[in-house]
């Protein structure tokens, strides 16, 4: 098996490295672009917390948020007004950015401002979708559906191949568990890894409620740094949460997104587990966290 290294970047954008050896990437942002001024706000913000800890960091945000559970609900900016937020943070912070997208055809859109693009969990089977994923030429955010198991990923990540495109990541966000609930099963991130590609752990909407307030989502953020501490330990190379300065009046994902205020130690601390990990395993060897399958 190959270990994959991805790089995000492209331009006058320093690449963020992603790979088993590498330090921790932080990917994280308001869930839905609210407003070019807000975007900046949150931008500066994450960047010189970041800044401080050396975390290389990737900045991200929707333009269309296609999964909303009520139709009121706040859907996004749109793609062309959305994109260019991004284009302008992306110039402003020398920052990589991502975002997600519901739709194939605005996939070429995305691929050309985003240095990276991302498929939502729900469409994470999706054939159209991972097609045009892979036809950016981008870096693929790839989420482990709600519904999926993590061994099956691997027919995803087979047709974004098959597509012509080898640069992945994938990440768990947790899994089914009944209805209006999640499971983290973190054996998810070791299975996933066995595909050579990294790995990723979505902390926010893996504490989240699916629709368990009627027409909106609920979410357990106070369970948030206990999941990042043990997704750390787990050998992930890049940690997915959703950041907001004022949650409770976010635009969307109110109930799940981080309080900016905590970011800082939720970071020091997996970065601490990831970078005690890798001197275990420098020192000890692979075998010292890692055993063979029977």
């Amino acid at each position: 098996m190959v270990d994959r290294i991805l790089s995000v970047g492209y331009g006058k954008v320093n690449p963020v490295i992603i790979g088993k050896n590498y330090p921790l990437v932080f990917i994280g942002g308001p869930c839905a672009i609210e407003s070019r001024d807000h975007a900046f706000y949150m931008a500066e913000k994450i960047s010189n917390i970041c800044s401080k800890l050396a975390i290389p960091w990737i900045y991200k945000s929707c333009y269309d948020k296609d999964c909303r559970s009520a139709p009121d609900s706040f859907h996004g900016l749109g793609v062309d007004h959305g994109l260019r937020i991004l284009s302008d943070v992306r110039d402003e912070f020398g920052v990589p950015v991502v975002s997600d997208f519901s739709d194939p055809s605005w996939a070429s859109a995305t691929g050309e401002v985003c240095d990276m693009v991302q498929v939502p969990a729900y469409l994470c089977r999706q054939t159209s979708i991972l097609k045009a994923a892979a036809s950016t030429k981008r870096p693929i955010h790839l989420k482990k559906g709600q519904f999926m198991s993590p061994w099956n990923m691997k027919n995803s990540v087979r047709k974004i191949e098959a597509a012509g495109n080898q640069q992945i990541l994938l990440a768990d966000r947790g899994t089914f568990f009944g209805y209006n609930m999640l499971v983290n099963d973190f054996t998810s991130l070791p299975i996933m890894a066995r595909t050579g590609y990294p790995v990723c752990f979505d902390a926010t909407h893996s504490i989240q409620l699916p629709t368990s307030m009627g027409n909106i989502s609920g979410g357990q953020r106070e369970f948030i740094p206990n999941l990042v501490r043990a997704a750390a330990a787990c050998g992930i190379q890049a940690l997915f949460m959703e950041t907001h300065d004022d949650p409770v009046n976010a635009m969307s994902d109110a109930n799940t997104v981080l309080d900016l205020k905590y970011l800082e130690s939720v970071l020091t601390h997996a970065k601490v587990i990831h970078e005690a990990r890798l001197n275990l395993v420098a020192e000890y060897g692979e075998d010292s966290v890692h055993m063979e399958g029977n």
